[in-house]
């Protein structure tokens, strides 16, 4: 029978009451400080939720304060969503990981790979085709323009890959007109083949996306909050960060999730808080259910949250290697623990993971039986936040 999410306290799951409320003051003390907003901090174990918790502000800049209900822009978080969605439809056997791309999308049937050779640039013909399993890992040879300057990413930030101004349909069509970074199943690249992915799940399943994930993940979940936009009745719920970094960098500019796109980006859309994500992810800490609706199998959540790089290199030139790093594999829409020790985090061999731009995160440690997630919206700072909640955590878990 699966755990459904209710209310327990830090000692009786085995957390100390203390560190537990210590971190909330640590998320306090950052706030005080100017360099966080706000954020909400949600702990869960043996289905129970021990700690659920907000600081400082939702909208910095009119004083109002950050709410449990707040809602996010999860960007990255998308991520794992959408790979779920993927599994559910091979387990309903409308596709095979194995299934080359073009299957689905024919206009990746021409795709090329860009190799320098002797100082030139040339195009060729992949050695094998990239799979619908090479984009559930980021080996497909894709990339994103975020993560450095190569000639391809420049392509993609030229051809405005990141617009949310064209379908999903015309997304596909317009990324399969670029090459290649790498051949297929040889590197592991960051990438938007998660956008991609929604493009394909949209052809495979026959509605849109947005759709797909409401009448199958979030309905069946409790979800209420999650989707590719924030109606008008919630605009007040909405977190911002700060109108100009703290650190003096330059401000990144989130997307505006108050009307709806005509992209609903599966690498990097959805809107989220922190009760929903923490009942998708009880979901897969249970095997795939939640108050007794199943969305995907046992063995299907422990397939796709096993690594599945192997011997697959990371490509570590870009910033790509920085968002896996030493001590990690990945999994199917997750960074996956091979080791207790190697990472400059704490964690639990099995622990799988994974965050947004904005600096939302979360990590699921099976072995242990418990998920954490916080929800910030400080992009340029999340890379200190991401793991300074992962210490704030494991320091108070005692058992």
């Amino acid at each position: 029978m699966s755990k459904s999410l209710t209310t327990g306290t830090p000692a009786s799951l085995g957390f100390c009451p203390d560190r537990t409320v210590g971190l909330m003051h640590v998320l306090q003390s950052e706030v005080a400080s100017q360099r966080l907003p706000g954020a909400v901090a949600l702990i869960a174990r043996h289905g129970q939720v021990l700690l659920h918790s907000s600081v400082g502000m939702q909208m910095p800049a009119l004083g109002k304060p950050m709410a449990l209900d707040s809602i996010f822009r999860i960007y990255s978080m998308t991520k794992p969503v959408v790979s779920v969605a993927i599994l559910m439809l091979m387990e309903r056997g409308k596709l095979l990981l194995s299934d080359p791309v073009s299957k689905h999308l024919p206009e990746f049937a021409n795709v090329q790979v860009m190799a320098h050779v002797n100082s030139h640039t040339v195009l060729h013909h992949p050695k094998a085709a990239p799979t619908v399993q090479d984009l559930l890992r980021h080996t497909s040879g894709l990339t994103y323009e975020i993560l450095g300057t190569e000639p391809i990413q420049k392509q993609y930030a030229q051809a405005r890959l990141a617009s949310r101004e064209r379908s999903n349909a015309e997304f596909s069509q317009a990324l399969a007109a670029m090459p290649l970074m790498f051949e297929p199943g040889t590197t592991w690249e960051y990438s938007r083949a998660t956008d991609l992915l929604g493009a394909l799940l949209e052809v495979v399943a026959g509605q849109s996306l947005g759709d797909f994930l409401q009448h199958n993940i979030f309905g069946p979940l409790g979800m209420v909050d999650t989707a590719f936009h924030v109606p008008p009745e919630k605009h007040h719920r909405i977190a911002e960060p700060f109108e100009s970094d703290p650190d003096g960098g330059i401000a990144m500019k989130l997307i505006d999730v108050r009307q709806p796109a005509r992209m609903e980006a599966g690498g990097a859309g959805l809107v989220s808080t922190s009760a929903d994500y923490a009942r998708f992810l009880q979901c897969l800490l249970n095997g795939g259910e939640l108050d007794g609706v199943r969305i995907l199998g046992l063995n299907t959540v422990r397939y796709m949250t096993a690594d599945h790089l192997g011997t697959i290199g990371v490509h570590r030139a870009g910033r790509s290697g920085e968002l896996l790093p030493p001590g990690h594999g990945f999994g199917l829409g997750f960074a996956v623990r091979l080791e207790d020790g190697i990472a400059a985090a704490p964690g639990t061999k099995g622990l799988y993971f994974w965050g947004g731009i904005a600096g939302t995160t979360f990590f699921v440690d099976p072995a242990k039986d418990f998920f954490a997630l916080m929800m910030i919206q400080a992009p340029n700072q999340r890379d200190y936040y991401r793991p300074l909640f992962r210490n704030l955590v494991y320091a108070a878990l005692l058992e």
